[in-house]
């Protein structure tokens, strides 16, 4: 009976936990997200035509290719487009990598804002050529509209607008563009190299990664100010299988390919990577209760009851939410025997891993590894880099970057996110704190899946605000 009472006890307390959050989600109001950009069509077509000439200018990156004299060649092109920043600022170019520094009138808290000048190729069959810029129905079409041009475009423009009224910045001003940064390569390290041997320590460092996105997670309705605040890491591993070969007429049991069969199907089924939700995730999920549906407004309104059956249940459901909660590992190139019925005296396969700060990059790839080893197989790092540090939200440089978003952005939500995918502000990280992502454009489903796929293309009514969040961000500036 004891045992009895104690299970009755405990359920108890469960109906009046959730009955408790139910109420508290019915009496805290329901948010709505209001912004949506207005048309200006002739800032449109004016910013539009500009973009469009950096686009037709291509400037795809290959990872180990420098390509100097073809990224000075587009540099003409900026310069042609923006005459009095190249007038005005001082430039260094490094290996076809720019930064240009605005002098204002103090240096001891500079703002540094990024995008990159690179692009990924363009395959496939596309509705317009991608390299056409070709303006069309309120949309720019091509590589590199929405990734990254289109910032590159707006805080060239957005100085280049501010030296026109003879406005002098309260700090120094950088412009920073990689030629790299789509292949991981040195551009921007270079780049924080010489700010770091000028002694330059930016207060806040603004670069691509987050956005304004259109629905961003199902059930959330309208534009919604995305802006990274942590970057998961990055490592690539390749785990080997070794043996004698022979003929593939008698098989052995465990050959190289059946031993990484049974080690990727281990690794998919029973993830060695800690489930966690970090502060950063809280944060996002809690910001993003208020505007969604009852469900969401209970489920994530109160974490505080609801995190530990969320963490459990959200990686079964959502490829996207696992990559919020650990470390993700994906299987990506696999290599073996050269004949058709030869047994390979050595297989491999390569993992992609994306580490998350509870479960770092030496923590994650020693899971691998012991994994692996309980089927005799061999792990070699090929590259790797840790998390990022997180962007604290409650610094001055954070709180700056949502006071223009408020004021650029009237009834726009501010989100911070955990960023799965990589950028060069991670190369910031070592002279900067804070070292925010957020692109000012909108983008919506259709914007996601073009970039790095087919049929890129950008809304131009995102250009306007785009600048005018750049012009208000270095004014802002103390």
């Amino acid at each position: 009976m004891t045992a009895l009472y104690i299970v009755l006890g405990i359920l108890g307390l469960i109906i009046l936990l959730v009955l408790a959050a139910v109420v508290r989600t019915l009496l805290t109001p329901a948010k709505k997200s209001s912004w949506v950009p207005e048309k200006d069509p002739e800032r449109e077509m004016e910013y539009a035509k500009k973009l469009a000439e950096m686009i037709r200018f291509e400037t795809v990156s290959y990872k180990g290719e420098i390509q100097r004299e073809k990224f000075l060649e587009f540099h003409k092109i900026l310069e042609k487009l923006f005459p009095l920043v190249h007038e005005h600022l001082e430039k260094t170019e490094i290996d076809g990598s720019l930064l240009f520094r605005w002098k204002g009138k103090h240096s001891d808290r500079p703002v540094v804002l990024m995008g990159h000048q690179d692009v990924v190729p363009a395959e496939g069959v596309w509705e317009h050529e991608p390299f056409s810029g070709d303006i069309e129905d309120g949309k720019i079409w091509g590589r590199g509209s929405a990734d990254t041009k289109c910032s590159v475009m707006a805080f060239f423009q957005a100085v280049e607008e501010l030296l026109k009224e003879g406005y002098t910045p309260e700090q120094d001003v950088y412009l920073s563009s990689s030629n790299t940064e789509e292949v991981g390569g040195e551009g921007c390290p270079k780049t924080v190299a010489e700010l770091e041997r000028r002694g330059v320590r930016p207060f806040l460092v603004n670069d691509e990664g987050g956005s304004v996105v259109t629905e961003p997670m199902k059930g959330l309705k309208g534009n919604f100010a995305m802006v990274g605040v942590l970057e998961k890491g990055q490592g690539n591993l390749r785990v080997i299988a070794k043996s004698n070969g022979g003929h593939s007429s008698y098989p052995p049991k465990n050959s190289p390919i059946v031993r990484l069969s049974k080690f990727i199907t281990d690794l998919s089924k029973h993830s060695p990577m800690k489930l966690r939700m970090n502060h950063e995730a809280k944060e996002m999920f809690a910001n993003m209760a208020p505007y969604g549906p009852f469900w969401m407004r209970l489920l994530f309104g109160n974490l505080w009851l609801f995190k530990p059956l969320l963490t459990a249940l959200m990686p079964s459901i959502s490829a996207q939410a696992a990559a919020l909660l650990r470390t993700t590992v994906a299987p990506t190139m696999q290599s073996g025997s050269d004949g058709c019925n030869v047994l390979p005296q050595e297989a491999s396969v390569t993992l992609n891993l994306r580490y998350i700060p509870h479960q770092n990059m030496q923590e994650s790839n020693e899971a691998v590894r012991k994994l692996a080893k309980k089927y005799d197989l061999d792990v070699e790092t090929i590259d790797a880099y840790p998390a990022c540090e997180p962007v604290d939200t409650e610094s001055e440089a954070f709180g700056l970057v949502r006071d223009v978003i408020s004021e650029v952005y009237p009834g726009l939500p501010l989100i911070p996110y955990v960023m799965t995918g990589g950028t060069d502000a991670r190369h910031y990280q070592k002279i900067c704190n804070a070292c925010v992502r957020f692109s000012p454009v909108v983008y919506g489903p259709d914007q996601m899946k073009g970039m790095h796929g087919l049929n890129e293309y950008l809304d131009t009514a995102s250009l306007p605000v785009a600048v005018d969040y750049y012009k208000t961000l270095i004014r802002r500036m103390k």
